[in-house]
């Protein structure tokens, strides 16, 4: 029995709870069976959603590239304050996906439930904030840069509109964490997939006016992003509160055998607000928001040391940095498929199939890794040009490229320990690690390099290898101490 009081086995058997309980969806137990399969199984749809959020940024950088580099440039920006806004939700929702994974490994379904009810109320309230901000504070924030007057100008009116739809974005997060949390990968991926598709068409009719849609520049690409998640939370919110049991299930109309197997299927029945609950979240979720916050932080810092060297290199910064988005997913998936293990395993009683769990996926992302570094250290230039045939920009951004293939080596430790410590709930020792690093080791060698070296602007991106290696160094030794395994949420 767990401290909740429920038997596991009654559900790993699919059977119904005590009276008032849902019933529990039969469903793929991720506490028994083969890690490496479970790992697998969990990430790939991880992989695909994580990459087709990431599509986003990089198809706006895309089409406003065409735009010219003033335009590339606001919209990295804009972007860095975007990453600000997500990363603190990310952060915050970290503490509601460790409490449902460990009461999903433990057998409470309701406390689950209950759970997910506050985080709805906590993405409401995130929401107003950030577009209160949006409405405010957009071009403010741009010029904190120092930037040049038509780089604010883009750049603003991009982020006005991306703050303002923040709620699309701080519910979208919130139901794909209830969902992978309670081991449902599958569902969120296909979520993406419309709302990615749904990106991609309308994307460039927005920004250059095509057809019957008006010509909005910079400000569609962020137009487009607001209208496409705001449809996935609607559909989410729907396969959520079991409408996909309905159109699906009874009809037959989804050939995806696995969709639809999460074990929580939610309900609003006997809602109340529960300030213990909610704090609770808050208080796991706090220092993972501070590490997302100090992280992009970390960004805003280095572009403001890119901005002396010219319009150019903050634009070949602005691209690597999109380009990465997509490259750390795959990585970013595996840590997040291990932090559901780690937490369902946990609440389980199972602390070593837990830890199997994490090193297991750091080797798979390990050997992903190598392939795609060799990849982009050939061909570094064909890359950039995807973006910008501008020969300047192809060339600054291909040194930046191959720069950065020597901290790519750090990213499997990095991401997997980083995302499995957080589904344990241990979310403080991550934020120091990443305070830590960032603040000590990355930032002053980005400002000293290129003014006490001859390396000029290559010195801010050798600082970011620099600040990945350390950080790989630190989530490592910690996580192999496993204090980790006797967290409490």
């Amino acid at each position: 029995m767990e401290p909740g009081g429920t038997d596991v086995r009654r559900v790993r058997a699919g059977r119904r709870g005590p009276p008032g309980d849902r019933p529990v969806t039969p469903a793929v137990d991720w506490t028994r069976g083969s890690i490496v399969g479970n790992l697998l199984k969990l990430s790939w749809p991880m992989v695909v959603s994580n990459l087709l959020m990431m599509l986003g940024p990089t198809i706006d950088m895309v089409w406003v590239g065409r735009l010219g580099a003033a335009s590339i440039a606001g919209v990295g920006v804009a972007g860095i304050a975007v990453q600000l806004i997500m990363g603190a939700m990310m952060g915050l929702i970290m503490g509601m996906r460790a409490m449902v994974a460990r009461f999903i490994g433990g057998g409470d379904v309701p406390a689950a439930n209950h759970v997910a009810q506050q985080a709805f109320v906590i993405s409401a309230a995130f929401a107003a904030l950030a577009a209160v901000i949006g409405l405010f504070f957009s071009e403010a924030i741009m010029d904190l840069f120092g930037l040049e007057e038509d780089v604010v100008r883009e750049g603003g009116s991009y982020l006005r509109v991306m703050f303002m739809g923040a709620a699309a974005m701080a519910f979208r997060v919130m139901t794909e964490g209830v969902m992978q949390a309670s081991g449902d990968a599958v569902t969120p991926m296909v979520l993406a997939v419309f709302y990615r598709l749904l990106h991609v068409g309308l994307c460039p009719f927005l920004i250059f006016g095509w057809w019957v849609f008006p010509e909005l520049g910079v400000q569609g690409a962020a137009v487009t992003n607001v209208v496409s998640q705001s449809l996935a939370v609607v559909v989410a919110m729907w396969f959520l509160f079991d409408g996909r049991s309905i159109l699906f299930r009874r009809r037959g109309l989804l050939p995806l055998p696995a969709f639809g197997q999460s074990r929580l299927k939610l309900t609003m029945k006997d809602f109340r607000l529960d300030p213990s609950i909610i704090w609770r979240i808050v208080r796991i979720g706090l220092p993972a928001m501070v590490s997302g916050i100090q992280r992009t932080l970390s960004h805003f810092f280095l572009m403001y040391f890119m901005v002396p060297f010219g319009t150019v290199a903050v634009a070949a910064h602005s691209l690597i940095q999109r380009l990465e988005m997509m490259l750390f997913m795959p990585g970013m998936a595996f840590g997040s498929a291990s932090g559901v293990l780690v937490g369902q395993n946990l609440g389980a009683g199972q602390p070593r199939r837990a830890e199997k769990s994490a090193w297991l996926a750091a080797g798979m992302v390990g050997g992903i890794v190598v392939v795609f570094s060799l990849v982009l250290l050939f061909f570094s230039e064909s890359v950039v040009r995807i973006f910008s045939q501008e020969p300047e920009l192809v060339s600054q951004g291909g040194v930046f490229l191959r720069i950065a293939v020597a901290g790519y080596i750090a990213l499997p430790l990095t991401s997997v320990f980083m995302n499995s410590l957080s589904g344990a709930g241990d979310t403080l020792p991550p934020m120091i690690i990443g305070v830590a690093t960032v603040w000590l080791v990355q930032l002053p060698m980005a400002y000293f390099l290129p003014r006490l070296t001859d390396l000029g602007v290559y010195g801010v991106r050798w600082a970011i290898v620099a600040g990945m290696i350390a950080a790989s160094i630190g989530y490592t030794t910690y996580f192999s101490t496993g204090r980790w395994k006797r967290k409490q949420v």
